[in-house]
């Protein structure tokens, strides 16, 4: 087998200092060291990169997906080279793809609505209008729902996938949602929202929010990017650990997730202020946006990613994509979600 890291960049906002432009490939058995490189959007002498807004990708269909501030590119896991690229009304966010690859749910700029679009060919199936500021999506493990978060409301919305229509909420929230995610049960969400050094937690069952943890022993400050002290939380795939970002003090703290509300451990201390963090599938290595790779269990930095110049590398767009020979077998997920399912 092996395992190969996708970096999608600019990954941090448009700033191709930290990766340049493209599609970055790491051989993770292998040290995490650049495998290649590849081109996904071009961009026209003298006009600006499009900040890449996230990156899906399904095994079975062969295929990554990567969102932009305008377009989305689906890319053919074979050969690298685009299948299809595509412009949306009203711009494009963190889009999410279905567990059969069949379908995306693609949020609009920070608009009213959320397009839900044919993963084969780009075209619209239909769209939702939930009127929060589309944003960050998930769709959930059992391909039932769809997670929605926006920049201008406390409340989650929920879709349900069989009719592609709004069915409930959760929250509402201390304030707009951020980055968040979910267990594999689909029964608990963990939200970052403005205003909070740590995190939310809410039952998907009920709607309620039960929980607010705030960082022990550390102060909020200034950051660079996104606005809010916390951007960015992710749970192990075994849902041990819950990873939450802090900027300004440029630390990833880590939460006993098996008790609730998760109690604080540790913290781990990186080499830029991070907005982001995943996984490996099996759990072993932990991705701050920053470039560091961690090892999960002992917490140790092991590698840090590095372009073909040398370059630090950072994103808040990667994945994991695994092969067998040359044929895709299973791929991970931008987002750190909980992946036990019972």
């Amino acid at each position: 087998m092996k395992r190969l890291l996708y970096v999608a960049t600019p990954g941090v906002r448009n700033d191709v200092a930290y990766g340049g432009l493209g599609m970055l490939v790491y051989d993770i058995d292998g040290g995490h060291k650049l495998a290649r490189r590849f081109s996904t959007f071009q961009v026209e002498p003298e006009v600006p990169p499009e900040n890449v807004k996230g990156i899906v990708a399904h095994a079975g269909t062969a295929r990554v997906y990567v969102s932009t501030i305008k377009r989305i590119g689906a890319f053919d896991l074979g050969n690298d080279v685009p299948v299809w690229i595509r412009t949306y009304e009203g711009g494009c966010d963190r889009l999410a793809l279905s567990p059969d690859g069949k379908v995306l749910y693609v949020p609009s700029l920070e608009g009213p609505h959320w397009l839900v679009v044919a993963a084969a060919s780009g075209d619209v199936i239909t769209r939702l209008e939930p009127k929060s500021g589309a944003h960050n999506t998930i769709f959930g493990p059992s391909g039932k729902a769809v997670y929605m978060a926006g920049l201008k409301s406390p409340l989650l919305s929920i879709a349900d996938t069989s009719t592609h229509k709004l069915a409930r909420t959760c929250g509402p929230f201390a304030a707009s949602i951020r980055p968040f995610t979910v267990n594999g049960a689909e029964t608990l969400v963990y939200v970052n929202v403005n205003e909070l050094l740590g995190f939310e937690v809410g039952d998907l069952r009920s709607g309620k929010k039960l929980h607010r943890v705030e960082v022990p022993g550390f102060k909020r400050g200034p950051v660079k990017r996104h606005g809010c002290p916390s951007h960015g939380i992710g749970l192990t795939p075994d849902e041990t650990e819950l990873w939450v970002c802090d900027a300004f003090n440029k630390r990833m703290h880590l939460f006993d997730a098996t008790m609730m509300p998760p109690r604080y451990k540790q913290s781990l201390a990186l080499r830029d202020e991070p907005g982001w963090v995943t996984f490996s599938l099996d759990g072993k290595y932990g991705y701050p946006s920053t470039g560091e790779v961690f090892e999960s269990k002992s917490k140790k930095l092991v590698a840090t990613l590095s372009d073909e110049t040398g370059r630090p590398v950072m994103s808040e767009k990667m994945l994991e994509i695994d092969f067998e020979g040359e044929s895709p077998v299973r791929a991970g997920n931008q987002f750190g979600i909980g992946r036990k399912l019972g």
